[in-house]
């Protein structure tokens, strides 16, 4: 199978900059414990908010995907990208639930770099899966089980089934390919729109790379991709 975004959304964002990974041998029982990674990339996240003495919707990372969603007719401060979700909760909280330790990373990643991570089960999507604009006719299954149906024109991560794996591009993704106790094999994709996002990216990237080599002795597979090679083969 493969990953890409459409030609139309590379035509409406070119500025874009997608990073991708993929890796087997995930388990809920990594032969290193995640903790001292989550901590690390928790404290990056605290001290740059310190340093900015401001919230994160200051962000040049986050205001780039306020902006996006204001252009797709959705209110940024009702819709948020999950990095800014994130970083409200980890503001007024200081520290994130434990949910899996693939998720507890990637999700602490997100924070230290103010970019939205999705991590999906490779074994709960069919086919090929891209970031495209709905027909309307897709189906997205909630973390409650409901079955919802993206309005047309939204932005999805849709597989050959017809199934939307995520809503609204960054905002959420759907409880059927989320990672489980028994996820073994998935597909990591972050998602930038800032001007300085290709260096972020490609650092956010090797970071997750080595997340992954670190704590599951996995090969992961990587790539930063752009509009002239929008493809990530699995």
């Amino acid at each position: 199978m493969h990953f890409e975004h459409s030609p139309h959304l590379w035509q409406d964002f070119p500025q874009l900059v997608p990073g991708v990974l993929h890796a087997k041998g995930i388990t809920a029982r990594p032969a290193v414990p995640v903790d001292a990674s989550v901590r690390e990339l928790w404290a990056r996240a605290a001290a740059r908010n310190a340093a900015g003495g401001g919230t994160e919707s200051g962000l040049p990372q986050i205001q780039a995907w306020r902006r996006a969603f204001a252009s797709m007719g959705l209110k940024p401060t009702q819709y948020r990208c999950a990095a800014e979700s994130l970083l409200r909760r980890f503001r007024k909280e200081g520290s994130l639930p434990d949910i899996h330790p693939l998720i507890d990373l990637c999700n602490a990643a997100s924070l230290a770099y103010a970019i939205p991570v999705g991590v999906f089960d490779l074994a709960r999507i069919e086919g090929d899966l891209q970031v495209r604009y709905a027909l309307g006719d897709e189906r997205y299954e909630t973390f409650a089980g409901d079955e919802e149906r993206p309005e047309p024109g939204e932005v999805v991560f849709a597989d050959e089934a017809g199934r939307a794996h995520a809503r609204r591009w960054t905002n959420r993704q759907s409880g059927r390919s989320a990672v489980r106790e028994d996820t073994e094999e998935v597909l990591i994709v972050a998602e930038a729109l800032h001007e300085t996002a290709p260096g972020e990216m490609a650092e956010l990237t090797e970071v997750l790379a080595n997340v992954l080599r670190t704590h599951w002795e996995a090969v992961p597979r990587s790539a930063v991709l752009t509009r002239s090679a929008p493809r990530f083969e699995v």
